[in-house]
């Protein structure tokens, strides 16, 4: 499948996997900013997600080396965003590892996305499991 990207700068790096067969396709960090309760980082890139699919940002495993948590745990582009993708870290710990300019910073996976339609019932159809929620099927 091919997926548009556009350099919104000249330093931008478009996206590549590092190794054949990883999912995530690794971005770059061409903007650095100190924002009040996170940091913030640009690629400098902006995608055309095809309709039917969705990206979704996911940090690297590299995060643990760092003292930085993903704001939002994982970002979703839409097929209709065209704007500049851009991740937002939290500072964990009062940690001072952070990424810098230059760094793979996180991960796109684009993947296909069913379009629901949601049904409104009086009753579920029961299950092995039934409500149980957190913990319910063992550790």
């Amino acid at each position: 499948m091919q997926v548009k990207v556009q350099k919104l700068v000249p330093e931008a790096v478009v996206p590549k996997y590092a190794k054949e067969g990883d999912a995530g396709l690794d971005l770059v960090a061409v903007t650095h900013t100190f924002e009040e309760g996170y940091e913030g980082y640009g690629t400098g890139l902006a995608f055309e997600i095809p309709k039917g699919h969705v990206g979704l940002l996911f940090p690297r495993s590299s995060v643990t080396t760092k003292d930085l948590m993903l704001k939002n745990s994982v970002g979703v582009i839409d097929s209709g965003y065209r704007g500049e993708v851009s991740l937002r870290f939290q500072r964990v710990d009062g940690g001072e590892y952070s990424y810098l300019v230059g760094d793979r910073i996180g991960q796109l996976i684009i993947l296909p996305i069913p379009h629901i339609e949601l049904v409104e019932v009086k009753e579920l159809t029961q299950s092995d499991r039934g409500v149980g929620g957190y913990g319910s099927t063992g550790n």
